[in-house]
């Protein structure tokens, strides 16, 4: 037990990624809109997590390199290593940036709630000054590299809001039977959209090269694999059972609709009482603010490895791809658009973006010259394929049914 706990940290730091502002909200929605109906979504992305998210590891142990450095030297063609990286650069870039504005977004929730509305009007234009505010702070402490310390508080208070969310859960009594049935895929196509954002909320694409790294910078030997596997589906399922327990309290709670953090703080009511707003409030500033450091800094280092980049985060091209992220999340959440519509397009954008990096995840460990005995299995092959046809589908009906909205 003491020689696990000492490993801890990467998968630790990707089940982090997908508890933030974005799943605190789509798994409130979910709940609030569906009951308890879509807990089968739920289960089905943290398997899915589960097993993309291996595979990026075994990589990135094995190979001792980022997923988006195998793809630039696996690909021999130059017209096609091109084609990848710009593929790769446009899914990661565009998909954090939404992303990012979904961080922002959180956190301008939870500052709202505490503090207020602070727009700013200029002529028939209305900018939402919490929006700049936050991706000012985000700014200063990833320019200075002082966020480490911070880093670790905000940590600590999401992780204390995910436990209180596991506690109202039990606190609530749910139905088990209900919860149950819940976990059994219905043909309820009202939620596909809902489905979407939460696999997009769970399965996060940049987390897969995020791991990849992680991983390699971690353990150097490929003896290291066995302990890596268990500390990352150890992590994932606890992080799942806090979106499991978001889902079953926010479908306990009796609401009917959600515009703010107060009315996702209601779920709280049954632990914190009259202080629910305060925290829910507040975890959700500290998830957003932590999210929106690690978000660009992802986008950079998946951006370094695709053009193979020479030198770390103090390199001017690396501060570039971060800031221009962050730029645009920032744009994105200033504009006067619903908050709550903001968060669940950017998870249903990551959702649709997921395909396309899961494929490249699953050629790569697929290769001998990368893997070698550690390529993957024909059971994962299976399991590989199934998730990367379910995301695939799911994607193409999320397109489909937006565009038959207009």
């Amino acid at each position: 037990m003491r020689n696990f706990l000492k490993n801890l940290g990467p998968g630790i730091l990707v089940s982090a990624a997908f508890i933030g502002p974005g799943t605190v909200t789509v798994c409130t929605l979910a709940g609030v809109e569906f009951g308890y109906s879509l807990l089968w979504a739920l289960l089905l992305s943290i398997f899915s997590c589960i097993i993309l998210q291996e595979m990026a590891a075994r990589l990135g142990v094995v190979s001792q390199k980022g997923l988006s450095d195998v793809i630039r030297e696996e690909i021999k063609k130059p017209i096609f290593r091109v084609l990848a990286i710009i593929l790769i650069f446009s899914a990661i870039v565009i998909g954090n940036a939404a992303y990012e504005a979904g961080n922002i977004t959180g956190a301008v929730l939870g500052a709202e709630a505490i503090f207020g509305i602070q727009n700013l009007q200029i002529d028939d234009f209305k900018l939402n000054l919490w929006s700049i505010f936050i991706g000012a702070v985000a700014f200063i402490l990833l320019f200075t590299g002082s966020y480490k310390t911070l880093e670790k508080i905000f940590i600590g208070l999401v992780l204390l809001m995910s436990i209180s969310f596991v506690l109202t859960a039990i606190l609530t009594k749910p139905d088990i039977v209900e919860i149950l049935s819940g976990l059994i895929p219905t043909g309820n196509a009202a939620g596909l959209l809902t489905v979407m954002a939460i696999v997009g909320t769970t399965v996060v694409p940049y987390n897969l090269f995020l791991h990849a790294s992680l991983v390699s910078e971690k353990w150097k030997e490929s003896s290291y694999l066995p302990i890596a596997r268990k500390e990352l589906i150890v992590s994932i399922i606890l992080g799942g059972t806090v979106s499991m327990a978001i889902i079953i309290s926010a479908a306990s709670s009796g609401l009917t609709n959600v515009n703010s953090a107060a009315d996702m703080a209601v779920s709280l009511e049954p632990l914190f009482g009259k202080f629910a707003t305060w925290f829910m409030s507040l975890g959700l500033l500290a998830a957003g603010i932590t999210s929106s450091i690690t978000a660009p800094l992802a986008a950079a280092y998946v951006v370094k490895g695709c053009f193979g980049w020479k030198g770390g985060m103090k390199s001017a091209k690396f501060k570039t791809v971060w800031a221009v992220v962050l730029i645009l999340g920032v744009f994105f959440s200033s504009l006067q658009i619903n908050p709550i519509e903001i968060i669940r397009f950017a998870q249903i954008a990551n959702g649709i973006l997921l395909p396309v990096i899961a494929i490249f995840l699953f050629w790569v460990v697929n290769k001998a010259s990368v893997l070698g005995k550690q390529r993957n299995s024909k059971l994962q092959n299976v399991l590989g394929l199934l998730v990367i046809a379910l995301s695939v589908f799911l994607g193409i009906k999320a397109i489909l049914s937006v565009l038959q909205s207009f």
